[in-house]
């Protein structure tokens, strides 16, 4: 089905299956920089999936570069636990890669016992929050032996190809970039002194591993940071890399610090496609494609186009590692989407914790959620279609367990059509497209349009019951309230209503933030308009910027707190507030509504009393869980238990992890 996808290639002398590639991730399942069974177990799952290469890391070559939670390849006594791991690998019929890491300028302090970090010169970073020592001369040449000698390590440990990050503003970034490499030396100036550490650091790995061995290098198509490399001079780049004796190139977006989103929603599928197909014209060595390719018909046609001869899959092999299997046997339709949420993955990063996924519970948790056939089959009744109901209703049926499912809407999906109504939030829906495929592989019998009560239930008589009714509106107690022209957020997101010229949105949470986004890009341009616009060159730049930022309602949004969005994810909330400014949302802090009236909205902010009027008025304070079935329960000796919303107001992961743990644990 998918016949440029699953056409082996040679990276040098070595045959890889297929063009599919797990890239680099950093995971944080260890603080030691030692390898442990929960990394095992995630990459066991890894190469079982179907993926060609499935590269371990990043793997750090000395100590400053990468500190105490990066893996690391340092020293020999490492050689064994990897070995283990390379085995594993290649077990599972994937060719084992590693990715070998310094990360400059943005290693941090405290990482590294509070030593100073190093790079090409000493520019505060704003990735680090320090300013780096100026490398020596022969720091320079102790780190490129670092990296041979780490090279040598991986070699002995079996790995089949080694790969050098070279992107996202690390050490070798950082020796490329005109902003950050202001060196007056033979390393600094010009094109082919700034890129000389590079190439120093290639050849050296080349001598100390052969020339047949597969070496890779992972780059940047573009920095995305004013004043350093684009996808102009990138290619200059690649072409030095291709001379210096790399046999080929993974492409990826721009540096950490970069203000053009690298990874979330708001990233078109494949969008940075472009920038391997910029590389691709250039060398003659296979190119990879990386950056939010989530489908296999993505993927295929970024082959099928010749953007690339690889895509590197990350996150979407978190969320389900056997997307090459599924997608080589025809079962594109049960693949577990990735989101670009971030959530479970760059938001735990950076705030310094483990990997998980919100979508998948076993990400992270292979060893100790394994889903086993049940002995003993059981009748089991789901409350709820959303999606912990959902999740928890898959996980049952494949246990074993004969399940229905009952809800009392017209479709399944509960939340997430609301969550997924915003713009760049539509990759939620996917979520139930997957549900949807898993409830025919399973024959789920699922009951639309149905309210369950007792009698539903004693007529069912089933052996044990999941409770996942989900959460209502919380409504404030606010005067006016139950105005004609009040609505609530999930009526606005849900219904789609027409609104007037003025909209006010009270709560500057996550939910509030994202009406207000989706109320005022309410008749903005499609893509597609300007597209056409745009090559017809029937507007001008100016015009077609305002046509796309500027709807048909002006909105405000009311916050109590002194900032909004407190509840939006650390990597993905700059991205968020960036988009309400572009769309000329204005928001109002520190402001305790009082009252609603005819569309006027008085507030109290620092000790006045003011008011505003609006056309419309939507309420976005949260919910709170229904408990109408879990109490009902109690009357009957029936075993039960409560997931998602119905519990405790939480996210998305609380929802689909607690609905696969409930229904695992049925006995």
């Amino acid at each position: 089905m998918y016949k440029y996808l699953f056409t082996p290639i040679k990276i040098n002398q070595t045959l890889i299956k297929n063009r599919v590639v797990y890239p680099a991730l950093g995971m944080l399942y260890s603080y030691d920089g030692k390898l442990n069974d929960r990394y095992y177990n995630y990459f066991n799952e890894k190469a079982k999936g179907g993926a060609g290469i499935v590269t371990v890391g990043p793997v750090g070559v000395d100590f400053i570069g990468s500190g105490i939670v990066v893996l690391s390849l340092k020293d020999d006594d490492a050689i064994p636990s990897f070995k283990k791991l390379t085995d594993i690998i290649k077990n599972g019929g994937a060719k084992s890669w590693i990715q070998l890491f310094h990360a400059g300028a943005y290693s941090h302090p405290i990482l590294i016992n509070g030593q100073q970090p190093i790079a090409p010169s000493p520019l505060f970073s704003k990735y680090s929050k320090t300013t780096p020592r100026e490398m020596t001369t022969q720091d320079i040449k102790t780190v490129q032996e670092a990296y041979a000698n780490a090279a040598y390590r991986a070699v002995e440990a079996g790995f089949d190809g080694i790969e050098i990050i070279a992107s996202a503003g690390y050490l070798i970034t950082q020796f490329l970039s005109p902003i950050k490499n202001v060196r007056t030396d033979e390393y600094g100036g010009s094109f082919e002194n700034r890129i000389r550490f590079a190439k120093e650091v290639i050849a050296l790995v080349r001598k100390r591993v052969g020339d047949s061995y597969p070496l890779t290098i992972r780059m940047a198509g573009n920095d995305f940071v004013e004043g350093s490399n684009t996808d102009k001079e990138t290619s200059q780049i690649a072409k030095a890399y291709e001379e210096a004796g790399i046999n080929a190139i993974n492409v990826t977006g721009g540096w950490h610090e970069s203000k053009v989103p690298q990874l979330p929603m708001d990233l078109p599928r494949s969008a940075y496609a472009y920038l391997a197909l910029n590389i691709k014209k250039t060398v003659s060595i296979p190119v990879m494609a990386s950056n939010r390719i989530a489908s296999p018909d993505i993927a295929e046609k970024i082959l099928k186009d010749g953007y690339a001869d690889f895509v590197s899959l990350g996150r979407v092999l978190i969320a389900d590692p056997e997307w090459p299997k599924k997608a080589l046997e025809g079962r594109a339709d049960e693949i577990r989407p990735c989101v670009a949420c971030s959530q479970g993955c760059t938001d735990q990063v950076f705030s310094g914790l483990p990997v998980f996924c919100i979508g998948n519970p076993r990400a992270g948790f292979e060893g100790e959620r394994i889903i086993s056939k049940t002995d003993n089959p059981k009748n089991v009744m789901i409350i709820g279609a959303g999606a912990s109901g959902l999740e928890a209703a898959v996980t049952a049926a494949i246990s074993g367990h004969k399940v229905e499912v009952f809800e009392k809407d017209n479709k399944i999906g509960g939340q997430l059509w609301i969550a997924g109504a915003p713009p760049h939030k539509q990759e939620l829906s996917e979520f139930i497209r997957y549900y949807l495929a898993m409830i025919r592989k399973h024959n789920i019998c699922v009951h639309l349009n149905t309210f369950v009560d007792l009698n539903l239930i004693k007529e069912k008589n089933p052996d044990f019951i999941i409770v996942a009714e989900g959460a209502e509106p919380l409504v404030p107690p606010i005067s006016g309230k139950d105005d004609p022209d009040v609505l609530s957020a999930w009526q606005v997101l849900k219904e789609n209503p027409l609104l007037g010229k003025n909209v006010a949105i009270i709560g500057g949470g996550a939910v509030g933030l994202e009406t207000a986004l989706f109320v005022a890009s309410k008749g903005t341009i499609s893509p597609e308009i300007l597209h056409f616009l745009f090559t017809y060159e029937a507007e001008t730049v100016e015009r077609l910027r305002e046509l796309m930022f500027q709807g048909h309602s002006k909105v405000s949004v009311f916050e109590m707190l002194p900032q909004a969005g407190k509840d939006v994810g650390k990597s993905t909330k700059w991205i968020l507030m960036d988009n309400l400014k572009r769309y000329h949302v204005k928001i109002i802090t520190n402001a305790k509504v009082s009252s609603i009236s005819r569309g006027i909205v008085k507030y109290e902010k620092e000790g006045k009393e003011e008011e505003l009027k609006f056309d419309n008025v939507i309420i976005a304070s949260g919910s709170k869980p229904v408990q109408r079935i879990s109490d009902l329960l109690k009357e009957l000796n029936i075993p039960f238990v409560s997931v998602g919303d119905c519990i405790k107001i939480g996210r998305l992961n609380d929802a689909i992890h607690g609905g696969f743990l409930a229904a695992s644990k049925i006995t």
